[in-house]
């Protein structure tokens, strides 16, 4: 035969539930009584969810992206190498700084005009709108201007409107101070009426407002808004990333109420970035094309004198001709007057450079490619100083000058200044060296001009300036030709990948993590207040609690009853309360065993526990075992078992005690069988003393001969003193707790009259159990207290578990 042993991973269905199980149990039954609670709590705060996900303003992500490339090597770079610099380079942080800086935005908002937001009114919120505007608002910026508040424009006809300011949250924009505003404290009152593109001016207002199809009744807000604020505003909106660590792409992003608006303003600052950067790499052209022209203007008057001149002279002498010799002579005087005039231009050039240098006019440097200069190294420093100087600019838009990377950029500056200027003096001398050597040339050769006759000796000098200025003007023509050339032909390095393009979908709210967030708020607030709320309850609910903290047993419960009925036991046998009583009366054999006449106490901590409603039926369960029952009402000073039974409380102990009457002319009779009654009496003013008499103890052993079973309803021991000395009249004795009444530090009550009283056969009883801490302990029968005031006889039976789940609720 196979049991159990045969499968030790099996449990033993005849063994008591772990205690861990147990403790599970009561907190989940401790959460689930309140189910009604944790219920209302979660659906009010999904609604709130659901009412927040259809009324929030939907904000959308705009996206594009722009590629950064890298710029190749310069012919120089070995050469910043050899003098201890390193080249600049196009890095993604500076890009990722410029577009996010303020100017960057600042001529986007310019460009798109994005000086005015238009809303609709609708129920609950306003929603911003782009497109479609059936008004237009031209806001004249150079005057003071209200910012940061709405007006609402109500069309009252074909050509009128009304307008008024809506709330009172408006600032004064400056335009003499534009990065400090301040508050207004009276709004200027404004016209009933205005007509569209009549001039609507006050102190701190100059506007017009064109209509663009408007209708009569239509209800239009807006809201100026100035661009130094809202560039400050979209600067910090603006969220530009590289895709990978590696990768030279960047994602720009921005977020948005309305797509359209956002796709325009990406697109326009993108285009912007991309301009500013192509106006920097032509500054080089414009300046070189600049100097090229005020050298032309020079150029240009002396080449129509000379020209005149020579006109003239030809005219006047009829000489048109130079003989054989002469033109010789002319001809290497005229290479040596080239070389002298690109000498010239050379050191005017050294000398412009040099002071742009010395005043730190570093973007007006021309390249040295416009006079021929092949000098490599010269030419390397002058595009790199020109690079680090636009480089500042860019950096200087978005970091301070204490920022390392601008302290950074200016030490480079510095240095390469020092090494253009010991290359431009170096040149200088080296030009005003070959320019002499080229004057004593020309002086030789001027010798043997003399020896020509005068006619042709005055000709060939009016020839040979003419044809100087002529070379030089052609030079400078050409020169100017290919800078006009490289500036049309320069393109930005930079490019955009993607153009600006809006989710569909809306990236706030997110819809289903808020209704997510509104279930886990609800659960936990629900839940978070019940435990807050049972770690501050100071009565006593649970009777595992209860158990745990006295230093006695926890002989028995009895349950709440929904009748009226004070004596259960004797009226409603089939009560659970009465099972309870008789689960007490069976564990009496138990706790004081072999015992002819029992004597059992019941006390409590204080008044209102119910030991006198379990003192009345334990005495009626025994008498109902036909045992012989006295019922015994110490509590002399706030008396009860009288109004229980009907009776009068003419005599009682008191009687006895205090006027020597014997205790049987006092007993009162009831209607049950072998049930008797000792009432308290009359209170007298002396009840302690009058129970401490050796009087009372010899009343007690006279009973104790005569009665089977002797109930001692006694006062709280946890309020008056006499109750101490009853103990040891009683075999058993009796604590009351009641459940959801009692508070919990009068368990210590019960604990010391234990430890320091030196009270034995002593045992605790939980009365008034009605709150289902999750034990199992004979819920669904409706029990009742006995002092409710709902009396009444009635069967009980089991209730549907959903009822009993709404009882407790």
């Amino acid at each position: 035969m196979s049991t159990n042993n045969s499968y030790p991973f099996l449990p033993d269905p005849f063994m008591p539930p772990h205690e861990d199980d147990i403790e599970l149990k009561v907190i989940l039954f401790n959460y689930l009584k309140y189910w009604p609670f944790i219920a209302i709590c979660t659906l009010v705060c999904l609604l709130g969810a659901v009412l927040f996900n259809k009324y929030a303003t939907p904000v959308y992500m705009v996206q594009s992206s722009v590629i950064i490339t890298e710029e190749p090597q310069s012919l120089g770079s070995e050469i910043f190498d050899a003098v201890g610099m390193m080249p600049i380079k196009n890095n993604v942080e500076n890009e990722i700084g410029i577009l996010k800086s303020y100017t960057l935005a600042e001529e986007a908002i310019l460009e798109l005009g994005l000086d005015v937001f238009y809303f609709t009114d609708e129920l609950l919120v306003s929603s911003q709108i782009h497109a479609g505007v059936p008004i237009e608002v031209n806001v004249e910026w150079t005057h003071s201007q209200l910012v940061k508040g709405k007006f609402v424009v109500e069309i009252l006809g074909n050509e009128t409107f009304s307008i008024d300011p809506d709330g009172d949250e408006f600032e004064i924009f400056n335009p003499n101070d534009p990065f400090y505003k301040t508050e207004i404290n009276s709004i200027p009152q404004l016209n009933p009426t205005y007509a569209f593109g009549e001039s609507i001016e006050s102190g701190f207002l100059k506007i017009k407002i064109e209509s663009n199809g408007a209708k009569v009744g239509d209800k239009i807000l807006f809201q100026l808004v100035d661009t130094p604020s809202l560039a400050l505003f979209l600067k910090d909106k603006i969220n530009v990333t590289p895709i990978n660590k590696q990768a030279s792409i960047l994602n720009i992003s921005f977020e948005t109420p309305v797509r359209r608006m956002g796709e325009e303003y990406l697109n326009k600052l993108m285009e912007v970035y991309l301009q500013r950067e192509l106006e920097e790499k032509n500054k080089a052209a414009e300046n070189t094309i600049r100097f090229i022209e005020d050298q032309l203007s020079g150029i240009t008057d002396s080449l129509t004198f000379f020209e005149g001149n020579l006109e003239k002279y030809r005219s006047e002498n009829k000489i048109f001709n130079l003989s054989e010799e002469g033109s010789q002579i002319f001809l290497r005087l005229q290479e040596l007057e080239k070389d002298k005039s690109q000498a010239e231009i050379n050191l005017r050039y050294f000398q412009t450079l040099q002071n742009y240098i010395s005043e730190d006019n570093l973007e007006e440097i021309v390249a040295p490619s416009i006079i021929g200069n092949t000098d490599p190294l010269l030419q390397s420093l002058v595009v790199k100083i020109s690079e680090l100087q636009a480089e500042k600019l860019r950096l200087s838009n978005n970091f301070s000058d204490e920022a390392p990377p601008v302290r950074e950029i200016n030490s480079q500056i510095r240095n390469t200044k020092n090494a253009l200027q010991e290359n431009i003096l170096s040149s200088i001398r080296n030009n005003n060296t070959y320019l002499q050597e080229v004057n004593i040339q020309i002086k030789k050769i001027e010798r043997e001009i003399n020896s020509l006759p005068e006619t042709e000796r005055r000709l060939l000098g009016i020839q040979r300036k003419f044809t100087v200025n002529e070379n030089i003007y052609v030079y400078l023509l050409q020169k100017r030709a290919e800078s006009e050339i490289t500036r049309a032909s320069n393109m930005p390095k930079n490019a955009i990948l993607d153009l600006a393009r809006a989710g569909q979908e809306p990236v706030f709210p997110k819809k289903i993590i808020n209704l997510i967030i509104g279930l886990a708020i609800g659960l936990i607030f629900s839940i978070g207040y019940i435990s807050v709320r049972d770690f501050l309850n100071t009565k006593i609910e649970d009777p595992k609690e209860l158990e745990k903290q006295i230093k006695t047993p926890l002989i028995g419960m009895i349950g709440r009853n929904q009748g009226n009925d004070p004596k259960p036991v004797l009226h409603n046998p089939r009560s659970s309360v009465t099972e309870s009583f008789r689960n007490i009366r069976a564990d009496m054999s138990y706790l004081s065993p072999n015992k002819e006449h029992l004597t059992i106490l019941f006390t409590s901590s204080i008044s209102g526990e119910g030991k006198t409603f379990a003192s009345i039926n334990m005495a009626s369960v025994y008498s109902l075992l036909g045992k012989k029952t006295l019922l015994i009402g110490l509590d002399l000073r706030k008396p009860k078992i009288a109004e229980e039974f009907g009776l009068v409380n003419d005599e009682g102990m008191s009687t006895c005690l205090s006027k020597n009457k014997p205790w049987r002319e006092v007993i009162k009779k009831t209607k049950y069988d072998n049930l008797d009654i000792i009432l308290s009496g009359p209170i007298p003013p002396n009840p302690a003393e009058l129970l401490l008499q050796k009087k009372f103890s010899i009343i007690m052993t006279e009973i104790k001969e005569e009665y089977d079973v002797i109930i001692m309803d006694c006062p709280p021991a946890g309020l008056v003193s006499e109750t101490k000395e009853l103990f040891k009249h009683a075999d058993v004795n009796f604590f009351i707790f009641r459940q959801g009444f009692s508070n919990k530090n009068n368990i210590q009550i019960l604990n010391n009259l234990i430890e320091k009283g030196g009270v034995s056969k002593i045992y605790a009883i939980l009365n008034d159990v009605h709150i289902d801490k999750g034990y199992g302990f004979g819920y669904g029968y409706g029990y009742g207290y006995g002092y409710s005031s709902h009396y009444g006889y009635h069967d009980e039976e089991q209730l549907p578990w959903w009822k009993r789940a709404m009882r407790r609720g």
